[in-house]
């Protein structure tokens, strides 16, 4: 009996002795000791920054943070000394020489700002759709920069645009997560409407034919084009209407289709009905394109017809059936009957 209340009390005495032993140990373990790579959301460094297990003095500011988005660095010895004004004393520096101090931001990229902007002046005060607005900037944005904590989307404030001079002025406002006041970034400029066009390389005379290596696609200003602005497909093999300089966009009023008959050239007559086909050889004294009706000169008779552009170098005759002459006579011979358009006098009375 005597024995286990020994016991017990040696337990108890020991128990008080194990705790500060561990808690010695946990002490020891808990060197402060610098980190190699630091990152921070702020505008301040702080010693907690910098500095693993750094107790009570982690709150202190040190240093000012780099610029948004950027790393700078610290020299050890510079940060030692800085410690130590503020009692930090005992760093493990785990031989570092520096360290490296990046500052945490939120990136908006100018293309992804310039897309936010077109789309805010979509189809306003005339204005088309986004993908074919061109912005120019009054000051160019490049990459904007914000503190992390703004996670909002750019929403559109207040938007202004006067289709007189093409001018804008937008402000956008980023909502903050911690509920403080949104941040605000303002952009100014001109925009315009733009459109592909087929533009040439060269310069091309009236009545030439275009090439694929004589046009090249490009946007050009909406309202220097205007809506009959010319596709690439619709512009090669066709043929021009009036004299064009290269760099000019094209219009759909500017081609027409090839001629495939030219005033001049020796074309193939072709007269067809049923059971008959004939060819013979003329001479067009018009240009046109298929469909066309022109004049050619029949080369035998060297009389002038009309006939219809069928092809290239073809022009087809055709000639109105003669219809049968109505008689209530089965026998009786067909008269021609001649219109004479002289005044007649009226009848006395």
């Amino acid at each position: 009996m005597i024995a286990r209340a020994l016991l017990l009390a040696t337990a108890l005495l020991a128990s008080p002795a194990t705790h500060a032993l561990a808690q010695t140990r946990n002490d020891i373990i808990a060197v402060p000791a610098l980190r190699a790579n630091v990152q921070v959301t702020g505008d301040l460094v702080r010693i907690g920054d910098v500095v693993d297990n750094a107790g009570n003095a982690a709150q202190v500011a040190i240093y000012r943070a780099p610029d948004l988005g950027t790393t700078g660095s610290l020299p050890v010895a510079q940060v030692l000394n800085t410690l130590r004004t503020h009692h930090v004393i005992g760093v493990d520096t785990r031989d570092l020489k520096e360290i490296s101090v990046t500052r945490l931001a939120r990136t908006l990229e100018g293309k992804d700002i310039e897309l936010q902007i077109a789309r805010a002046l979509e189809r306003r005060n005339g204005l088309g759709d986004a993908a074919n607005l061109s912005m120019t900037f009054d000051r160019d944005p490049g990459d904007v920069r914000l503190e992390p904590s703004f996670t909002g989307g750019m929403q559109p404030a207040v938007v202004r645009y006067d289709n007189r001079n093409g001018r804008f002025d937008i402000t956008f406002e980023i909502a903050n997560e911690n509920g403080t006041a949104p941040a605000k970034l303002r952009f100014t400029g001109t925009a315009i409407e733009t459109v592909e066009a087929a533009v040439l390389t060269r310069n091309v005379d009236r009545n030439e034919l275009i090439r694929h290596s004589d046009v090249v696609v490009e946007r050009r200003p909406k309202a220097e084009v205007g809506a009959d602005a010319a596709s690439l497909d619709r512009t090669v093999g066709m043929q021009v209407r009036r004299q064009l300089r290269a760099g000019q966009a094209i219009r759909t009023a500017d081609l027409a289709k090839p001629d495939l008959v030219q005033r001049d050239q020796n074309v193939t007559l072709i007269y067809e009905t049923a059971g008959l086909y004939l060819t013979i050889r003329g001479k067009a004294l018009d240009n046109g394109t298929e469909g066309d009706v022109v004049n050619v000169m029949n080369l035998q008779s060297k009389r002038t017809i009309s006939g219809t552009v069928i092809g290239r170098g073809q022009v087809s005759i055709t000639t109105v059936p003669s219809r049968p002459a109505q008689s209530s006579d089965a026998g009786a011979v067909p008269v021609a009957v001649a219109t004479v358009n002289s005044p007649v006098a009226p009848k006395a009375e």
